[in-house]
This record gives structure tokens, sequence and C-alpha cells, in this order.
């Protein structure tokens, strides 16, 4: 190993591979390196891309990234060029032809291999210790790795392997130094948050966990994300609903509604028992914000099958929605199936439902005109503070924009009377 040590990590697709990075950044620490979490301009040392191979928009830009940074491999602007994750895991041999400026290739569970090229080993004593590259009032807290399902589309089993829980003592560990460090909120996720403790207690734990988290001081929020409908632990609603931190959101991806498109995407479950889920979410907790993704033009949707998740989406109108294209990946399933639905069809399909959803959360918005929130700051852009309600999530969810002239300060709370509103946005006051 040469003797500089600036090591720069680019972090690219979900926040799984954030806390990847995050635990690599911390062990490269420990072990006297500098390191940089995507910083904007690198002119040295050493640089590793932790890539997304998740879908063929994630895998274009970890290419494309990849070729940036070889090319500055090949004219000496970094001394060592190294890529893991998703992408590396799941396309290793071929990368490693098409890419002979990179210096090694490594997988989604390879920390330890990639210490040894810095000639440093995997320090135990460190475990459930990592460093905090989001904003340090909320950090994301994996709880369990990989998936026992067989969607038909997915990959990511195919890529992470089965699904691993963490156990709760180290959970809490973790949890507890995220708190001395300052976090404020947790962001639970996992592939597959709600099969939590079958593989380790024999049993659904996620409302097991959920109350041990509550107990640890300094942690005033806890928020859920990537809960899978099938078996959902009806459970955790109660947990949810007694509690003062665990907030009233949940991200449940659904991706259709449809029977046929359900059954051949392998969900384990119809229509009726999306729907039954729904009443059951919103009878528990009356005010909870849900959060679901939809997949269109997957093989074999027609009209109806289309029709009837438009319709879906105006009559259940959730709070919070995203729409992803159908991305046809190698080894799954439904790879076997035609991919005829043309990509401007599928563009249009999800377009017009956001188009719904702007206005169901138009609705929504303002409808929230006049309330008092208690409001997470999260950073200052341009005239305005940006907050965030426990109805949403960091980055992908509505904010709350507080002119800048009030004094409030990032990772503060505060309560926000809401004085207007607009689709994906709000604006408020400090009461």
């Amino acid at each position: 190993m040469k003797t500089n040590k600036n090591i720069n990590i680019i972090t690219l697709g979900c926040s799984k591979n954030l806390v990847d990075s995050e635990v690599l950044m911390h062990q490269l620490q420990s072990g006297g390196y500098t390191v940089n979490h995507n910083p904007g301009t690198i002119t040295e040392g050493t640089v590793i891309i932790n890539t997304c191979g998740f879908i063929n928009d994630a895998k274009e830009e970890s290419i494309d990234t990849i070729l940036d940074f070889a090319e500055a491999r090949k004219s000496g602007k970094i001394e060592r060029l190294y890529v893991m994750g998703c992408l590396s895991q799941r396309y290793q041999p071929q990368l490693k032809k098409e890419f002979h400026e990179v210096d090694a290739f490594y997988g989604v569970s390879d920390i330890s291999q990639i210490l040894k090229s810095f000639s440093t080993d995997y320090r135990q004593d460190l475990l459930g210790e990592r460093s905090i590259t989001t904003p340090g009032h909320y950090a994301y807290l994996k709880i369990s790795e990989g998936c026992d399902r067989k969607c038909s589309f997915c990959a990511i089993p195919l890529i992470r392997g089965k699904h691993i829980s963490k156990p709760i003592e180290e959970l809490i560990d973790e949890a507890t130094f995220l708190a001395s460090k300052g976090v404020k909120e947790l962001i639970l996720i996992a592939q597959d948050l709600t099969y939590y403790g079958l593989d380790i207690y024999k049993k659904r734990a996620l409302a097991d966990l959920l109350k041990e988290l509550e107990k640890i001081n300094g942690i005033e929020w806890i928020r859920l994300h990537y809960a899978y409908p099938t078996n959902f632990p009806t459970e955790v609603l109660a947990v949810i609903k007694s509690s003062s931190k665990i907030c009233n959101y949940i991200d449940i991806p659904l991706q259709h509604i449809s029977d046929p498109i359900l059954s051949s995407m392998k969900r384990g479950h119809n229509a009726d028992k999306i729907r039954g889920l729904i009443k059951k979410l919103r009878e528990a907790v009356p005010d909870i914000s849900i959060r679901t993704t939809m997949i269109v033009g997957y093989p074999g949707e027609t009209e109806d099958d289309y029709n009837a998740l438009k319709l879906f989406i105006q009559e259940s109108k959730f709070e919070r929605l995203g729409v992803f294209t159908y991305s046809h990946e190698e080894d799954t399933s439904a790879y076997k199936l035609q991919d005829e639905i043309y990509e401007d069809v599928k563009q249009e399909r999800a377009s017009e439902l956001m188009q719904i959803q702007e206005d169901i959360s138009f609705e929504i918005n303002q409808g929230r005109v006049g309330k008092v929130y208690r409001v997470i700051i999260d950073r200052k852009e341009g005239e305005y503070w940006i907050g965030r309600s426990e109805f949403d999530s960091p980055e992908v969810d509505n904010e709350i924009l507080i002119l800048s002239h009030h004094n409030v300060k990032p990772g503060e709370f505060v309560d926000i009377k809401i004085t207007d509103a607009e689709a994906f946005d709000l604006y408020g006051e400090p009461v």
C-alpha cells in the first residue's frame, strides 16, 4: 500500500448500502486512515465505490461512476480504485473483464477483505459502531440482511442472500451508540422489516425490538421502512399507537393491486388481503401516514390491470407514493417472461399515477394548514429552514419550509404551525 492515507468512499443506491459504507469508514478510521464520504472533488488517494445493482437505472449510474474513476486511475489522479457492493457482487466476472483499471472488486459482505487491502484487520471491539454520514440527528438502523421472499421481479435475494436478522441485543448496542453521538431519529431499514426475528427467534419479533428501542435515552423518533405486506405482524400496530416515540408512519411496498399481476409477481397475497391490511393500519393508527411504491409495465400488464391500479390509488389516498417502471432483471423468475410493454408506455403510466398522487398529496396537505406539528429541523437551504414532521422520512417525503429569520437550528424539535401548503411542500412558522 502506498503512503497516502486518504480514502474516498462513494456510496450509490439505498440506505442499506449507506450503512455498509459507514461501517467500513469507521473501521478504516480506526486503522489510521482519513476517510471522506461522497466528497465533491477527488484528486488523490484511494477511491472505493459502493455500487447498486438493483435495477437498470441504478446499474447505469454505478457503471458511469466506475468509468469516471477508472479514467482518473489511468491518468494518475488517484492511486487506487476499489469497487464493492451490489453491482460488484452480481456481475464481478464481467466487471473484471471490462475494467482493468480497478485494483479489486468486492461483494456485499467483504468488509474484512477490503480492510486487508489496507493492511488492517476488522476490529470486533467496534461491532455496532460506525461513522455517521447523514445529518447527525438521524441515522439508519439496518435490522436484517437479505431476503427469503421469491418476488419474481426482484434481484435482491440473488445479491444479498437469505434473510439474516441481527439479534436484538446487537441492535440495542448499535442504537445506543448512535444516540450517544447525538442521533435523535432512528430509521429502521431491511429488505423485509416484517420478517424480522423469524430466523433466530422462530417468531416475528419486530414488536419486541421496538419495545426495547423505545427505552433508549436520546432517541425521540423511530421510523419504519420497507415492511412487507404478507403476514404483517399486526401486534406492531398496537406498539405504534401506544408509543410516544414510534412515528405514525410506515413504508409498506405494495407494488400492484391486480390479482393476475400479483400472482405472477409471486407476492404471496391478493388484492383483498392488501385492502384488508390498509383497513387494519388505518383503524389501528387513525392518523398513520402510509408510504408505498408501485411498479408499472410488468410483463403482461393489460390496460385493465393498469386501470385497476389507477383506481386503487385514487380510492386509497396514500399519503406518500412512489412509482417505478418495471426493470427486466437477469436471473429473476420474471426474466423468462417477455418484457413486451414499450418503455414510453411504462413512462406514461408512471407519470399518470404520479399526477394522481400529486393531486391527492395536495388535498391532504391543504388539510394540514392551520394545524401544529412537532417538526425536526434538517438543514438550512436558501431562505428557508427545512424540517419534517413524523409523517415524513428524509429525502423521499414532504418537507416543511420555515423562513430562515426564525431562531431554529438543525437537529432541534420545534412546534410548527402550517400556514400554507403545496403538493409536496408545506410552509410554517414556530408557535
